[in-house]
């Protein structure tokens, strides 16, 4: 009797055993090829370090030299690790919808009897059961709701993320841009101070006009021209690391900037930034799928108060010799029904009401980042407009005077008109707002870059056109342009 029953219970264990191994087995087949090929990798590097170094980022020559910075913007929303790592969150979430719309596993149940159970059919000697909860109806497809729901925000956190890798990427090239001009705008200056040191020197040795100070004082200078071009190049070296960080490439690619940017495009219609803000602001969209869910989970929480079904089968061995002389032996069958009792009800009231609570606050929060992001689209604007009119500034009346009033200190200094202090007071000031042009430029570009993240875009709408029938008037010349005429008029 006990080998008998020792049997069957070996006999259920195996059958377990089999269960177990053939679910591992499914879950391997379903393994990613990529995390496989990352294991393997990540084996290698802990058991030889000299792996992880021959696994550094490869020099990327062919992006090396003057790009545009469309070029970078391509390469990194393609292999910036962040931007890799929102993708992979994205399809993370993905597959949680199929787990949340799933029946929870079943249970299957074995017993054996080490003194059987007498019967008049005969002695139970082994019983398996297996069981099955049916949650009710409604909660599996809204908790697959919220997992899509789940998967929408994180898509949004993804396009959050791509703009702010383009806007680092910008800010970077931009950066690099400025560092360039700044190197070539002292390198010429250095040239033109080295003519004003032949002037000085021919004036000391020839005419005895000035003093050996003023000779000294030049080449004084020079050395702090120099010493500028030396900190300088070392910003260049940080802004290229920089920008290769974020484009996974190896620090050693020389990138650079064009020499020339392209015209930055004018904003004029700051009704339309809101509206396109509002509409495409990837946080927004985020919050938006938040509220969403959470409105679901409020949902679910009502649902809480309907019993969950558990439906069962059980089978009980049974042997042929039993207390009645007409035991027969047949094994016993029953099938259970089973629920949960939700009985408590200051338990589901309370979930209910933190339920919508939670769905109330992030309401709320929707409603901050929306004022949050209309007042950063109202700064930049202004910030830009501002901008452009100091560069407009610099460009048409300051930088042209300072080069002007040089020119007439080295032609006044050669005649004694003019001390030497003065007139290299002159050339570091012109020099001073060449540079100072180049980093409003600079912050300009970062300014427009902020302002297209802040819309949700990679860059800045077109403004819209006129109506029909009304012609655009031309702008009113301005202050610059009116001084630039008469001067044109009077030296005419």
């Amino acid at each position: 009797m006990y080998r008998f029953l020792a049997t069957r219970f070996t006999r259920a264990l195996f059958l377990l055993v089999i269960t177990c191994v053939a679910g591992c087995q499914t879950s391997r087949s379903t393994y990613d090829a990529r995390y496989q090929m990352f294991s393997h990798d990540h084996q290698l590097a802990q058991s030889q370090p000299a792996y992880a170094t021959q696994a550094a980022n490869p020099v990327a020559e062919n992006y090396a030299g003057p790009h545009p910075v469309e070029s970078y913007i391509e390469l990194g929303l393609r292999q910036n690790p962040e931007i890799q790592e929102a993708r992979l969150n994205v399809e993370m979430m993905a597959n949680r919808v199929p787990q949340a719309a799933s029946l929870p596993d079943p249970m299957l149940g074995a017993m054996a009897f080490p003194s059987p159970v007498q019967t008049a059919a005969g002695e139970q000697e082994f019983a398996l059961s297996m069981n099955q909860k049916f949650p009710w109806r409604g909660k599996l497809a809204t908790r697959a709701a919220m997992a899509e729901q789940d998967v929408n925000a994180a898509r949004a956190q993804l396009a959050e993320v791509e703009l702010k890798v383009v806007e680092q990427i910008k800010n970077a090239y931009f950066k690099l841009y400025f560092i360039q001009q700044a190197i070539a705008i002292i390198e010429n200056d250095r040239k033109q101070l080295e003519l004003i040191e032949t002037v000085v020197d021919r004036m000391y040795r020839v005419q005895g006009d000035v003093t050996q100070q003023d000779v000294l004082q030049v080449q004084v200078q020079l050395s702090q021209v120099d010493a500028e071009l030396v900190e300088f190049r070392q910003q260049k070296t940080s802004a290229q690391a920089r920008l290769a960080r974020l484009l996974h490439i190896s620090p050693e690619t020389q990138l650079e900037a064009l020499d020339q940017l392209p015209p930055g495009k004018t904003v004029n219609n700051i009704q339309q930034l809101y509206d396109v803000a509002i509409q495409a602001r990837p946080e927004l969209h985020a919050q938006l799928a938040t509220i969403d869910r959470n409105r679901k989970a409020a949902c679910l929480a009502q649902l809480d108060r309907y019993p969950d079904l558990t439906l069962g089968f059980n089978w009980i061995a049974i042997a042929n010799e039993g207390l009645s002389p007409v035991a027969n032996g047949e094994d016993d069958f029953m099938l259970t029904l089973g629920m949960n009792l939700p009985v408590y009800k200051k338990r589901i009231d309370a979930g209910v009401r933190e339920a919508q609570t939670r769905t109330l606050a992030s309401a709320r929060k929707y409603d901050r980042l929306k004022d949050e992001t209309m007042e950063s689209v109202a700064d930049l604007f202004a910030k830009v407009q501002s901008l452009r009119e100091t560069l407009s500034l610099f460009h048409d009346d300051i930088i042209p005077k300072s080069k002007l009033t040089l020119e007439q200190s080295i032609e006044n200094y050669q005649v004694g008109k003019v001390d030497f202090l003065q007139m290299i007071d002159n050339w570091r000031q012109l020099l001073r707002f060449e540079i100072a042009e180049q980093r409003f430029e600079m912050e300009l570009q970062q300014t427009l870059a902020s302002l297209a993240r802040q819309i949700g875009s990679f860059e800045l709408p077109d403004d819209p056109p006129a109506p029909a029938g009304q012609e655009m008037l031309p702008a009113d010349p301005s202050p610059n342009q009116d001084q630039q005429d008469n001067r044109s008029g009077n030296e005419n």
